[in-house]
């Protein structure tokens, strides 16, 4: 009889993983993508379950390849209006993708001088709506904040593709009033100037 229990338990257990219908590499934490592995985990500070209580502020804080995209939200002075919203999502760009886009001495003028820009930026990363990685698999479009209709679509390894060259490269952080995704392009207009000019500081 144990037997038979067994063996129905099994064959239920591996009917159910094969109607998944997703490879993506989900962590014990519900993230999915190849960079969570990099991030915090477990109980460690940090951890997804731990951010999905707080604010968009203090959740990118612990985000640890956020650190560009943290500092450049809060020069802009736009958490406050995000942290009003009802649901957003957020596509940060992770520090590589901040770093292959734009020089230093250009970053440095986006955050000190011209906040303006640096807001259009921004916006072109957030979503007035809360959508997990399924939702923006699914998704044709969505609109960001800066106005701007980006194509969506599902990609390799059950990423989100968003518009021609950025994809979800750790997806599903819950946070208080949303998502928060981790992408690997910087989304929007302004001309890529890594490599060029840095003053060296």
């Amino acid at each position: 009889m144990r037997r038979t229990l067994a063996l129905v338990l099994s064959v239920s257990l591996l009917a159910a993983a094969g109607c998944s219908g997703s490879d993506a590499p989900v962590t014990p934490d519900g993230l999915a993508g190849p960079l969570c592995a990099e991030l915090p985990a477990g109980d460690e500070p940090g951890n997804p379950t731990a951010l999905s209580r707080e604010k968009a502020g203090e959740a990118l804080s612990w985000i640890t390849v956020l650190t560009t995209f943290d500092g450049a939200m809060r020069a802009s002075e736009l958490l406050p209006e995000l942290e009003g919203k009802q649901a957003i999502t957020v596509l940060a760009p992770s520090d590589d993708a901040f770093a292959a886009k734009f020089s230093q001495d250009n970053l440095d003028e986006l955050m000190i001088k011209d906040k303006d820009t640096l807001r259009t930026l921004l916006r072109a990363h957030i979503v007035d709506r809360s959508l997990s990685l399924e939702d923006l698999r699914d998704a044709d479009s969505i609109k960001t904040l800066d106005g701007t209709t980006v194509r969506v679509s599902s990609a390799d390894g059950d990423m989100a593709q968003i518009g021609d060259e950025a994809r979800t490269v750790c997806a599903d952080y819950r946070i208080a009033n949303g998502r928060v995704h981790v992408i690997n392009h910087v989304l929007g207009n302004l001309p890529t100037t890594a490599g060029q000019g840095d003053s060296g500081h």
